[in-house]
């Protein structure tokens, strides 16, 4: 008999293709499958400002883990179905350790159930500004620069970019002063430069994904990554993929290795294993 599969793929560099776009085919594939009863979703580091145009010709009816796991994004209602937000004294903890280094956060603020305050310092490294310019005409969330929140108790997301040698001294410094769960990872983009993510104590990926399959009764979970921030998440399902593309430290830990990202190789995937699944 067909158990119920739950399918769960990260978005950069692991679903998207080289131009940071989900390919006709990929969303052919996916689409098909979807209509033939697979249940798939992603999880991502992404806010839905970014997620929700990247999905939108993807009939998926299942939530968006977005945010690392901090949250889920109901895509055809456009809003948040569930945001867990860091408690207000770690968050006024978290500011002050980034005052006194030379990295500046992006404080990301919920606003109702489907809008995003992100605040950030005037002055802005070349990364930082890359960042805010590629980002600040979408909707569904507005910057505010040279601005902090008039208060801490709606933050979700602390967002820094830096060198990557740096970024992993903070994210060590960091941990020593919070509970919160404090990560960082390298940009699949940028050469040499590191992302770092604060959310609310127990927020991942991996306790998303499990939450997920327990609320939908899956029997069986299989997880697609290629960064380091997914292997939490991959360790977690019964069949972990890296795609051609990942960093060798997540192909060494995946069961199955399949083709790059550039290559539809995440739906091609999907879309056979899901076949093989109701012939059993």
């Amino acid at each position: 008999m067909e158990g119920k599969t739950l399918y769960v793929s990260d978005l950069d560099g692991t679903l998207l293709d080289n131009t940071s776009r989900v390919s006709p085919a990929t969303s052919a594939m996916l689409n098909e499958t979807i209509a033939g009863g697979a249940l798939f979703t992603v999880a991502t580091a992404r806010t839905p400002a970014t997620v929700q145009p990247l999905l939108q010709g993807i009939g998926m009816t299942l939530p968006a883990i977005v945010m690392t796991g901090a949250a889920r994004w109901d895509l055809g209602e456009r809003r948040f179905s569930a945001v867990t937000t860091i408690p207000e004294e770690d968050a006024d903890r978290i500011a002050a350790a980034f005052d006194s280094v030379s990295l500046r956060p992006f404080t990301y603020c919920v606003s109702g159930d489907s809008f995003l305050n992100v605040y950030h310092s005037n002055v802005m490294s070349r990364r930082e500004r890359s960042f805010y310019e590629e980002r600040r005409h979408l909707t569904l969330k507005r910057f505010h620069l040279g601005q902090q929140p008039a208060r801490r108790d709606r933050v979700a997301l602390f967002f820094a970019t830096g060198p990557e040698k740096l970024v992993a001294e903070v994210c060590e410094s960091l941990r020593k002063v919070t509970v919160c769960s404090v990560s960082w990872y390298k940009d699949v983009i940028t050469p040499d430069t590191g992302l770092i993510d604060i959310y609310a104590p127990g927020v991942s990926k991996a306790r998303a994904v499990k939450e997920l399959a327990a609320e939908i009764g899956a029997t069986r979970v299989v997880v697609f990554g290629d960064n380091l921030n997914d292997l939490p998440m991959m360790r977690v399902a019964d069949t972990a993929v890296a795609v051609g593309n990942a960093l060798p430290e997540v192909r060494e830990e995946a069961a199955v290795t399949i083709g790059p990202n550039s290559a539809d190789s995440v739906a091609r995937f999907i879309l056979e294993d899901h076949r093989q699944q109701k012939e059993l």
